[in-house]
């Protein structure tokens, strides 16, 4: 069938993040690794493409956009969603700006939406100020984030410097007065040349209200929230014809493994849970694999019962990280602790593991590309924005769950285990 929408995530936990709340309503959703190497000859009406770009330089992310938006051209999408973290992740220099900026003029459209709320998981945005939780987003454990750290709320001031056209803002009090209003101040803002405008949102509501009023929008951006009310929108209008038959998870055997490379706060508190439950855990110290590789860590989990799903880890409490990142680099500290989870995750497969768990968007990357996945099916969600998937890997079917660094309960990777029992 013909792609109603098609999507371009900069990182794969956000992409299954952005895939799993599509498929929430029985819409087919496909979620791609990297650029398809196949002719969209079999494109579902969602099709997610995931790529490992959001820390890449401003040129490589540009071009890898735009080759993915050519391949969602050839699979019939018409309109477009530019995915990236809640949390805003970016340097003054990139790549959320330029990316949309470079959709921008392919797609001849002079103004886009920026929109990374997402309620269920705490992140809002009023008057143009984004909220983790609580906390400001400079005050929130963000600020301390190993390569992309947060040290400004305020979203216009993020991406001004990211951009060459005006940025403004549609605020709450707007929002509030419903789509039309939108729709409105949009269209004046569009008058003053205002290119890039920031949308707030505080509750699911408001989401849909904004969606409502840029749906047809050749080109929308934000988290993946703004994008799920976009379904039950498409079909309303006549869009979107029939929905999903559904994908049923393979029987699968129950060897598995989980591989954390997330520093974030939650990711640490999942850590500690799932040690204290007495599960297997070997830490991956960024320094000892700089000298010696991840050869103790891959004799190690060849030495595990997989039926126990142990942990191989690298998350570790902010001071650790940046002692890390001084002693080897920011690149190589990070370049090296994926390099070892992916080599564990290859290692695990091959042992026999066919359930896996990853957390942190870097790590989910380099786990997915050493596993060879190309193309995955969406299953349930374990929490908000983090879904079960199912794929291919070294000619065995396995599930794969991909987690953003901050999303999920403390029980998370317990849960994910559960979860899949009854998937």
């Amino acid at each position: 069938m013909t792609t109603v929408l098609g999507c371009i995530a900069d990182d794969f936990t956000g992409a299954t993040d952005l895939a799993g709340l599509l498929a929430r309503s029985g819409a087919d959703v496909s979620l791609r690794i990297g650029i398809p190497k196949v002719q969209a000859s079999e494109a579902a009406a969602f099709e997610v493409i995931a790529l490992k770009s959001r820390t890449a330089p401003v040129s490589e992310a540009v071009s890898e956009a735009l080759a993915a938006l050519e391949w969602l051209r050839t699979a019939g999408a018409q309109r477009f969603f530019w995915k990236y973290c809640s949390t805003f992740d970016s340097t003054p220099e990139g790549n959320i700006g330029p990316v949309a900026e470079a959709l921008m003029e392919a797609l001849g459209t002079d103004q886009t939406i920026y929109c990374p709320a997402f309620p269920e998981n705490g992140r809002s945005i009023f008057m143009g100020n984004l909220f983790v939780g609580q906390q400001p987003l400079a005050e929130s454990p963000m600020k301390d984030h190993p390569l992309t750290p947060m040290r400004d709320s305020n979203l216009m001031r993020l991406l001004e410097p990211q951009v060459t056209r005006p940025v403004g803002l549609v605020d709450r009090l707007i929002v509030a007065r419903g789509a039309d209003a939108v729709r409105s101040e949009l269209a004046a803002l569009k008058t003053k040349g205002v290119a890039h405008v920031v949308v707030d949102a505080v509750a699911n509501d408001d989401l849909t209200i904004i969606a409502e009023a840029c749906r047809e929008m050749s080109l929308m951006t934000g988290g993946s929230a703004i994008a799920m009310p976009l379904p039950a929108l498409y079909l309303s209008d006549g869009v979107l014809s029939r929905a999903a038959k559904g994908t049923p998870a393979p029987n699968l055997e129950s060897d598995a493994v989980v591989l954390s490379g997330s520093c974030s706060a939650m990711t640490n508190r999942q850590v500690a849970d799932y040690m204290a439950r007495g599960k297997p855990a070997f830490r991956l110290d960024p320094s000892e694999l700089a000298e010696n590789g991840p050869d103790k860590a891959l004799e190690w989990l060849a030495a595990q019962d997989l039926a126990l799903a142990p942990l191989v880890y690298a998350t570790a409490d902010p001071a650790s990280v940046k002692a890390s990142q001084e002693k080897l680099g920011v690149a190589q500290a990070g370049a090296i602790v994926e390099a070892a989870l992916a080599a564990c995750a290859v290692a695990a497969r091959d042992a026999g593991a066919r359930r896996f768990v990853v957390a942190g968007g870097e790590t989910s990357g380099a786990v997915a590309k050493a596993l060879g996945v190309e193309r995955l099916n969406i299953g349930k969600e374990i929490a908000p924005g983090v879904p079960w998937t199912f794929c291919q890997s070294g000619g065995h079917d396995i599930a794969l769950t991909l987690k953003s660094g901050n999303f999920g309960s403390e029980a998370f990777f317990t849960d994910a285990f559960e979860m899949l029992e009854t998937a």
